[in-house]
């Protein structure tokens, strides 16, 4: 018998993202990107459930400023009930360890 597929919300898949996001490190902080306040919107547009995502690096000069955002767009289209993945890079505004969770900052001994 074939089961029936279950429609998610935008919002669901918004929370699946955000799963995927929390998977993704920069190579040199053990904190994962959305933790770190990396990742300034996350945008779910039905019916096809593109994904818009909009991030930051750390520093403009980071080294895996080119990379970071293809490992994004790679982990999210992992997610079968997405569409299209874009994501946008952009510095501004620039990142600051403000940025970033409760969670990171404890990670990170900034307390």
């Amino acid at each position: 018998m074939e089961t029936k597929k279950e429609i998610k919300s935008p919002a669901q898949i918004e929370m699946m993202v955000i799963g995927k996001l929390k998977e993704v490190f920069d190579p040199e902080i053990p904190v994962n990107i959305y933790e770190l306040g990396l990742i300034y919107e996350v945008q779910i547009y039905p019916p096809l459930n593109n994904v818009y995502i909009k991030m930051t690096v750390t520093a403009p000069n980071c080294p895996v400023a080119d990379t970071l955002p293809i490992d994004v767009k790679n982990k999210v289209a992992e997610i079968e009930e997405t569409g299209e993945v874009e994501v946008e890079m952009t510095f501004d505004p620039p990142w600051d360890k403000e940025m970033m969770s409760e969670e990171a900052k404890l990670e990170l001994g900034f307390f």
